[in-house]
């Protein structure tokens, strides 16, 4: 549960805490059966930790419960961006990919490895976004080049990976990528105007 993943990693060995979840960090809007849930109900819970250990290795899952797992943690992420708390985010989309990079009970058939592979890509954007909210260029960056190794022809990472490279003065490179990014949206004036920023800049001042 998002309210558990969350909350038990603030805690101390021998603490009691509470903590109240509303529904979507809980047992979301359908609720569940077992446990008796009701729909869109918050709950309480009260958790003493014991000790700390070092985690097992992550449960073999399904496919299919995977990318449950993973679109649920992306959603929650979504829902703290959008709010502004973008630390906690960026937690929900790491949380995501470690759902959808876990060992698997059978190999995936091609649509379940797609959508997969599509939800990593989406992951890691939005990890990139929050990374740049944080401040943490780098990270951004890095998340970047991790979606383009997954899918090398995405849109939004080829366009933030120019941007990223343009603000660091790695001029000829930002060029590369945002061209190919071009290639793939002609008509998008966001890369239009990045390349021209880019052409101005590296243009020598005319002689007077």
């Amino acid at each position: 549960l998002q309210a558990l993943e969350l909350g038990v990693p603030t805690m101390q060995p021998g603490e009691v805490s509470f903590f109240l979840a509303a529904f979507p960090y809980a047992y979301g809007r359908p609720g569940s059966r077992e446990p008796d849930v009701p729909p869109e109900a918050p709950l309480l819970f009260e958790v003493t930790l014991l000790e700390v250990r070092d985690g097992p290795d992550p449960q073999p899952l399904p496919p299919a419960v995977r990318l449950r797992l993973g679109s649920q943690r992306r959603e929650r992420g979504n829902f703290h961006f959008a709010r502004g708390d973008f630390a906690a985010a960026l937690r929900s989309y790491r949380l995501s990919l470690r759902a959808l990079d876990g060992p698997i009970t059978a190999p995936p058939g091609p649509e379940e490895e797609e959508e997969l592979r599509e939800q990593r890509v989406k992951c890691l954007n939005n990890c990139a976004a929050t990374e740049l909210k944080l401040g943490r260029a780098e990270e951004a960056l890095a998340a970047c080049e991790a979606a383009l190794r997954i899918s090398p022809d995405n849109g939004r990472a080829l366009l933030r990976r120019g941007q990223l490279l343009a603000e660091q003065g790695r001029d000829a490179e930002a060029v590369l990528v945002l061209r190919r990014a071009l290639e793939l949206d002609p008509a998008s004036k966001v890369i239009h105007t990045e390349l021209s920023r880019l052409a101005k800049r590296q243009s020598p001042p005319s002689s007077t």
